[in-house]
């Protein structure tokens, strides 16, 4: 897999000042990990929270700083928003080495539309989005794919073992873990109509009822 690159500057701005820099579009990152000490870093707020959105934690990334040479490759670690505008406030990155394998969750994507769904009403239920697996960290995939078509019928599941997988990967998932299905939609049962059988249940004893007095009456006569 190709690595995706972004640019950063070395930051000197800490503490509350911090603030002042994402009001001009710019947000602050930390870069840690194999082999360096941890550096404070800044980078434009759109192009950051665009990569952010394309990397997602499984797609490395080589973080060019500013006069270094050196090659970091890493992955999005933690990302921080804001909670009223979701803005990106703050990304931690790690630097990896490339030639020791990590473990990473790689996103499954169901594609199509399920006969299950188009003809017999069914709904389309994805329990498990993503999986584990342990690769070197160029070869890590930017996701799995599933065909939904092949989810004909209400008793018709995919799982992890229906996953192409290459030799370089290992999937740290159980084989028979459910990734998608397609479930029956609800019958609701009519309401039952109550009233005539009530109604005449209640004039049926209050006809008794009434029978029954009029004989203690002329009893009592």
């Amino acid at each position: 897999m190709e690595d995706l690159t972004l640019s950063v500057d070395k930051r000197v701005v800490t503490g509350k000042k911090v603030s002042l820099l994402r009001r001009e579009g710019i947000t602050p990152l930390h870069l840690y990990g194999n082999g360096i000490e941890s550096q404070s870093l800044q980078c434009s707020t759109a192009l950051l929270s665009r990569l952010v959105n394309e990397a997602g934690t499984n797609i490395p990334v080589n973080l060019q700083v500013e006069g270094e040479s050196r090659e970091n490759i890493c992955f999005v670690r933690e990302v921080q928003y804001h909670p009223v505008t979701d803005r990106v406030v703050h990304v931690d990155f790690m630097k990896v080495d490339i030639n020791k394998p990590v473990r990473a969750e790689v996103p499954v994507i169901v594609e199509g539309l399920s006969p299950a769904v188009r003809n017999m009403g069914g709904t389309l239920l994805q329990p498990q989005p993503t999986v584990t697996v342990e690769a070197l960290p160029m070869d890590i995939p930017g996701f799995y794919t599933l065909q939904a078509e092949l989810l004909i019928d209400f008793d018709t599941n995919l799982y992890v073992r229906d996953l192409e997988i290459s030799d370089s990967v290992e999937i740290i998932n159980d084989d028979d873990e459910l990734l998608a299905g397609v479930v029956a939609p609800r019958i609701e049962s009519e309401p039952e109509i109550e009233g005539e059988e009530g109604e005449e249940g209640e004039e049926g004893e209050e006809g008794e009822e009434g029978e029954e007095g009029e004989g203690e009456s002329a009893e009592n006569a």
